[in-house]
């Protein structure tokens, strides 16, 4: 081969092998910036799949958030949410009148996707757009408490409040001799509780004692000031009136406070409805005769507990009854009685 040929073979050799090994260097550079780019998104996506919760959400809208009462409802539902290993929001509006308060909480559990909501209504005819609405989607309703006065509810955990306030009112009656004028204070007149307890208690009073009067029924929305005022205004018109049911933690409260303020202790007698530190009080001084309790952390225990059994498509009796009792300065300690209060 001539010379200069055989210079001309040698540098196209190493030209070629050159092109082949950076070729193959930039083959290389472009797969595994590729791989990079294909990794980052799948990582980006699996990031929030990890960190989101796996477990069932089931929201829980009481009534109310300012009563020990439901600071106990609140407990057992949490012990239930624990035991069946689901996820669970407590709320309620800052008092027990503020119906569109509650609606919107209704309205933005709804907004979530739950897999079952517990709810006790404060209005059950302003919540019927809302429930209609989870039926719809095919979301059940757990009533609790009061409940909700409708057939959409699959179940309601709640305490027979009718018979519970006839209790009540059989204690009232023989208090006073089974003769005499009596008001009431109710927490309200849209709920069912509010409805079943002003009736239960009147009914049974109106259909066993004659000769006892009811002179005034007056709602304060389970707020003690209001239930005070209310109570005060009932005794200066009622001046011989002997004794007041109060139809929820609120409601008594605020009859105590009148008495108290009006010096009637020991004059008029006063039945309440649930517990808490101040009825407790009361009714250890004797300022109330006794009250009736119902067990609020039952309530939401079963509240939770049937909603996960509704997702699972188990059978659900259509009420949960959670017991109540009367309590007074004899039983109040009593082993039965002292895990249902609450303080």
């Amino acid at each position: 081969m001539h010379k200069r040929t055989k210079k001309f073979a040698v540098a196209s050799s190493l030209l070629l092998l050159t092109t082949i090994v950076l070729g193959a260097c930039g083959a290389k550079t472009t797969d595994t910036k590729t791989a990079a780019t294909t990794a980052t998104p799948a990582a980006s996506t699996a990031a929030p799949a990890a960190a989101k919760s796996d477990k069932i959400y089931i929201p829980v809208i009481s009534k109310g958030f300012q009563h020990q009462f439901w600071q106990a409802v609140k407990q057992g539902a949490e012990k239930a949410a624990k035991e069946f290993n689901v996820e669970i929001t407590f709320e309620g509006p800052e008092t027990e009148t503020q119906v569109d308060k509650q609606i919107e909480m209704l309205q933005a559990a709804l907004g979530k996707k739950p897999a079952a909501i517990a709810f006790a209504a404060l209005d059950s005819k302003a919540a019927t757009p809302l429930l209609e609405k989870a039926k719809a989607s095919k979301i059940p309703i757990i009533g609790f408490d009061s409940g909700v006065d409708s057939d959409i509810p699959v179940t309601t955990a709640a305490t027979d409040n009718k018979a519970a306030a006839a209790l009540a009112a059989d204690k009232m009656a023989s208090l006073i001799g089974n003769e005499g004028e009596i008001a009431l204070v109710v927490h309200d007149q849209t709920s069912r509780t509010g409805i079943d307890r002003r009736d239960g208690f009147t009914n049974r009073i109106k259909e066993k004692y004659p000769n006892i009067k009811i002179v005034d029924t007056q709602y304060g929305g389970g707020d003690q000031l209001k239930s005070t005022d209310l109570a005060k205004a009932i005794i200066q018109a009622h001046p011989s009136v002997k004794g007041f049911f109060g139809a929820n933690e609120g409601s008594a409260i605020g009859v105590i406070n009148a008495v108290t303020e009006l010096k009637k202790d020991g004059k008029i007698i006063v039945v309440g409805y649930d517990s808490g530190k101040q009825q407790m009080d009361a009714i250890r001084s004797g300022k109330m005769a006794g009250a009736i309790t119902q067990d609020p952390i039952g309530i939401g225990y079963w509240s939770v507990k049937a909603a996960v059994q509704s997702i699972k498509g188990e059978t659900v009796p259509k009420s949960i009854d959670t017991g109540f009792h009367w309590y007074d300065k004899t039983n109040i300690d009593a082993a039965d009685i002292k895990p249902l209060l609450y303080e």
